[in-house]
């Protein structure tokens, strides 16, 4: 069968340190730990319609029909050992990955891929620390607009074999960065007329108004409402308030189902939606699955 050529997204994930991962655990427990990281990196991976092309050491190829899967599932890896660091001894090294990925034209054959594209992305993790996502401006273009506006300029680069220097952009998936760069992007808002939410699940409540502006919930206990529901992502979904109003923005794999007063069953996914009503929210089950873990709301003006 003749080679083809076809535009996917291209990633490389490696483990960042490892070698003093080896000297800190010793030769077999950190081979284990080696193993068993990429072994999460490829649920992960095959969770987002991608392909591990192949393992080398510590790193992991693999592929995606589109920018977005790759993304998404970058951001899902990070998260994912992020909680695993949280579960580990308090001695043991957390693990971090660099990851660096590029959609572009690339060839297959025999069960492997080659090309510019590959070269490109391999470039992108090179430039990446550890918990990085690094990618090229091309690729952050073709992402849907909330990751998208995730994203921060980093450098410019040369590449081998191109005359002109690549644009690097950094996806930014920790909560409390995406905040702050929302939070820099935005005016200081006028005071208006006294509006407040009430946010309510498994008997906790927090009010959000001029004094608490947003919050943020998923799987997460460090959540300011960890919800207990399995589909849910680390840091799912997030309410913020602007200026008078306040919107659901959901930031997760899975996606959120919103049920207004009054109004048609929503469903979210890196979309966000103005609260106009009361009404409830489930994170990455839908209505109709009669789910247990459900979130409401109460908006008073």
């Amino acid at each position: 069968m003749s080679p083809k050529t076809t535009n996917i997204a291209i990633m490389f994930a490696d483990i960042s340190g490892s070698t003093r991962l080896f000297e800190v655990l010793g030769d077999a427990t950190a081979r284990v730990t080696v193993s068993d990281t990429l072994d999460l990196l490829a649920k992960v991976i095959h969770l987002h319609n991608g392909t591990v092309i192949k393992t080398i050491g510590d790193e992991v190829m693999c592929t995606f029909p589109t920018a977005d899967d790759s993304a998404n599932a970058a951001v899902e890896m990070q998260e994912t050992l992020e909680d695993a660091n949280e579960m580990k001894d308090a001695d043991a090294p957390d693990i971090k990955i660099r990851v660096g990925m590029h959609y572009g034209p690339a060839l297959l054959e025999g069960g492997d891929v080659f090309g510019d594209a590959v070269n490109v992305a391999a470039r992108m993790a090179a430039q990446a620390k550890g918990g990085q996502i690094i990618t090229t401006k091309s690729t952050v273009d073709l992402l849907e607009p909330l990751m998208r506006a995730s994203t921060r300029f980093v450098d410019r680069a040369p590449i081998k074999g191109k005359k002109e220097d690549i644009e690097i952009f950094e996806i930014i998936w920790q909560e409390e960065d995406v905040t702050r760069m929302a939070t820099g992007m935005m005016q200081d808002p006028p005071k208006m007329k006294q509006i407040t939410l009430q946010v309510s699940y498994a008997g906790k409540t927090v009010i959000l108004d001029q004094n608490k502006q947003g919050l943020v919930m998923g799987r997460s206990q460090a959540c300011d409402l960890p919800i207990n529901e399995k589909l849910a992502s680390r840091q799912h979904v997030r309410i913020e308030m602007r200026r008078d109003k306040f919107f659901i923005i959901d930031q997760s794999t899975n996606g959120t189902h919103v049920k207004l007063d009054q109004a048609d069953d929503a469903f979210l996914r890196r979309e966000e939606m103005h609260i106009s009503a009361n009404g409830a929210l489930s994170l990455g089950k839908s209505f109709a699955e009669s789910p247990t873990e459900i979130v409401s709301f109460i908006l008073q003006s």
